[in-house]
């Protein structure tokens, strides 16, 4: 019978990749650099196969049979560690570690008080944060890096099981003394022939304002984008343009005293909040259980800021 690979031999393989240097690879595997070579030197023996190219390159190159046992590598890895998160699942459900990716435009708006709320429901739950993007996240969740994704929807991530909990409206943005000021509630098909501000590249609310807007992804060359929602409401008040803020970034304080006016939209346009996870995760029933209070989070932050 063929050897198996053992766990701390895949570990090796599929660090290498993500870290694309020996050194830092073996850094986070808490080993030598020649413990890791070693490791993958007797991997590669033991397959009889080729994993890494061998010349003159500084940089590890992986063969095609290598990029191919990288990924096997992560699979098999993720489905060791769910042997353990099944069985500690079943003796505390939502105790221990966690870790949740959050992206920029829900993090700074829902946290403050989503993590009260989970502390008392919670009280053994071991939260640990990752803010980032909404692709960086989706990479980390599929590699084992994070456990679960508070985001907002739709988002594409394959190969993962996501729970719509809320749904977050849109509101319009203008300057003060903008054309549409006046109007009760501002034509969605009117935000087409106005300067549109929005957020750069890779952000999931730049898709979400365009599609809201019946606009295609590419907008015009004059546009110029902001890094956060904070930046956008500064543009927006300096009279750059107008943009569409989710009703949770101003529950949560993001206009923060500028001189921008807030209309409502003749179509009411949403994005969904949500969690996502691993499709098949032996966790999945405790971060359905999370969606109360992420839920309750959110309307009592409604409440609040209508008193």
């Amino acid at each position: 019978m063929t050897p198996l690979p053992t766990p701390q031999q895949l570990r090796y393989l599929v660090a290498l990749a993500e870290h694309g240097h020996f050194g830092r690879a073996a850094q986070a595997c808490a080993v030598t650099q020649s413990t890791l070579s070693a490791g993958l030197i007797a991997l590669e023996r033991q397959l009889d196969a080729a994993i890494l190219e061998r010349g003159p390159a500084k940089r590890p190159v992986f063969t095609p049979l290598g990029l191919q046992l990288v990924e096997r590598a992560r699979q098999a890895l993720s489905a060791l560690a769910a042997v353990a998160e099944t069985a500690a699942a079943a003796r505390d459900p939502l105790s221990g570690p966690l870790r949740l990716g959050v992206i920029p435009t829900i993090g700074p708006f829902l946290l403050p008080r989503l993590m009260p709320a989970l502390r008392r429901a919670f009280p053994r739950l071991q939260l640990w944060l990752r803010e980032d993007l909404t692709d960086r996240l989706a990479d980390d969740l599929a590699a084992g890096r994070l456990d679960l994704l508070l985001l907002a929807l739709p988002a594409a991530l394959p190969e993962a099981e996501t729970l719509r909990v809320a749904e977050d409206p849109f509101l319009a943005a203008l300057p003060e003394g903008h054309r549409l000021a006046d109007e009760p509630a501002v034509p969605v098909a009117a935000l087409g022939s106005e300067r549109l501000l929005l957020l750069e590249d890779g952000h999931c609310l730049r898709d979400h304002t365009l599609a809201a807007c019946g606009l295609h992804a590419t907008v015009s060359q004059d546009s110029f984008a902001a890094t956060s929602l904070h930046t956008l409401v500064q543009m927006v008040a300096g009279g750059l343009g107008v943009t569409l803020l989710p009703r949770l970034a101003v529950e949560g304080g993001v206009l923060a005293g500028a001189s921008v006016l807030l209309k409502p939209l003749d179509i009411p346009q949403t994005r969904g909040l949500g969690l996502a996870w691993r499709a098949h995760s032996p966790r999945a029933a405790e971060f359905r259980s999370l969606a109360p209070a992420l839920s309750d989070s959110l309307f009592c932050q409604a409440a609040a800021v209508s008193r």
